[in-house]
């Protein structure tokens, strides 16, 4: 299946690793072109070699209020047009509310939600009819994950304002959708498991709960992501899609 992304200019941010990396990733090998970011230049400028002349990293952090104008106009300046983005971020500290600071809640906003409420703004100014604006959430949109007090407050309203930017956009023909990962096999999930006293235990549990009984792998999410944000997923809007191995059962 053909899903139309060759020639297409996409942002993918939060990309050097994890989530955005796998979904950059599934982009560029489909043919589409890609600017990605994170905060490290240097490693910015690692995955951007890493995925080749389709592929122009940006080291800028989400939470900067310049970063929209910066990363739309690299992608036209390098790439010649500009046909969606996808906000992904790193998780903000683990905790659980006795735990996180003030200023731990200050800094996830800035980047988590603010950032991207920024980000998708500044695209939907840009966009045309068949744009798309994406954002990488988490299974805590429906239900809270324990320990993560802050990722828990953050990404459901994000959703909400997910679903209010699909009704104002629809109208536009640009579109807006959500990615709900649940267990998938990154830096990020290994570390958090490794927060518990027996961290194998905890993975074998954690993949117990799932109907296809294992964690899901980077390239499965990115594969999921590149679909939404193509011309095959033109009549998705305002949906936010679990990317759990059936860990959701319910609508």
């Amino acid at each position: 299946m053909d899903l139309g992304l060759r020639d297409r200019v996409y942002v993918v941010t939060g990309a050097t690793r994890g989530l955005g990396n796998a979904a950059a990733r599934e982009l560029v090998a489909d043919g589409a072109k890609v600017v990605l970011t994170g905060r490290d230049a240097e490693r910015v400028a690692g995955a951007a070699a890493e995925l080749g002349p389709n592929a122009h990293g940006v080291a800028v952090d989400n939470a900067d209020p310049d970063a929209a104008a910066l990363l739309i106009g690299a992608a036209r300046e390098r790439f010649g047009g500009f046909d969606g983005i996808l906000v992904s971020v790193g998780g903000p500290p683990a905790g659980f509310v006795a735990d996180n600071s003030d200023e731990q809640w200050q800094a996830a906003f800035e980047s988590v939600f603010l950032g991207a409420v920024r980000l998708a703004r500044a695209a939907a100014a840009e966009l045309a009819a068949g744009g798309v604006i994406g954002f990488v959430l988490s299974g805590s949109v429906y239900e809270p994950i324990p320990g993560l007090t802050i990722s828990n407050g953050l990404r459901p309203g994000l959703a909400g304002f997910a679903k209010s930017l699909s009704d104002e956009l629809g109208p536009r023909g640009v579109r807006v959708v959500g990615l709900l990962p649940g267990r998938i096999d990154t830096d990020r999930v290994r570390e958090l498991d490794a927060l518990s006293a027996d961290p194998e235990a905890t993975r074998a549990a954690g993949a117990a709960r799932i109907p296809l009984r294992r964690y899901g792998t980077p390239q499965e999410f990115g594969r999921t992501a590149a679909f939404l944000l193509s011309p095959a997923a033109s009549y998705l809007t305002g949906v936010m899609v679990p990317v759990d191995g059936g860990a959701r059962r319910g609508f």
